[in-house]
């Protein structure tokens, strides 16, 4: 009963994007979008979402802003573009005007009000650059070296107690890697 439960909701998560889509929303190839998102849908001819990019749960794309609405009497709208190979950690929220550029992770509550550079990691409220990406990847090396590498029989649907405590005995008050 389960399984149909997530079959039907991605189904209804592809009809949605699919209709984003037809009204202008730009996607590209190879695109993860992980279960529940936001991208404007009055204004999603305004968003561009590169290839090979990854959109965790709960990220909110949101192409306009109707604070000036009952003061000025307009709304303010203006693009989202977010380059190829971005990573957008659970619930980002990217404002209107926005270039995210390509090979760029964003930490996850994260509010990006400015374009964030290529081959960075941009981070907070506001999100502000941290780190280059090769800085990241380096320090990500040196925290994996000589720990153990979980595979795929340790995802979730594939664990099991004597799995759940052997990956806390390896990861002890550090964190692991799951390949």
């Amino acid at each position: 009963m389960r399984s149909l439960y997530y079959v039907l909701l991605n189904k209804k998560k592809e009809s949605f994007i699919r209709s984003l889509v037809n009204t202008g929303l730009e996607l590209g190839n190879n695109v993860d979008i992980v279960s529940s998102f936001f991208f404007d849908p009055p204004h999603c001819f305004l968003i561009s979402i590169g290839d090979n990019c990854t959109i965790c749960p709960n990220v909110r794309l949101i192409a306009h802003d109707a604070s000036t609405k009952k003061i000025l009497g307009y709304t303010k709208i203006g693009r989202i573009i977010i380059k190829e190979n971005c990573f957008l950690g659970d619930s980002v929220i990217v404002l209107p005007g926005v270039t995210i550029g390509p090979y760029s992770i964003i930490g996850a509550g994260s509010i990006v009000t400015h374009d964030v550079p290529s081959h960075t990691v941009a981070a907070g409220n506001p999100a502000r650059v941290i780190s280059t990406l090769d800085n990241y990847i380096q320090k990500i090396e040196v925290l994996r070296d000589g720990k153990n590498d979980f595979t795929e029989k340790y995802f979730i649907q594939n664990l099991d107690d004597s799995k759940r405590k052997e990956i806390i005995q390896s990861i002890g008050d550090t964190i692991g890697f799951i390949l």
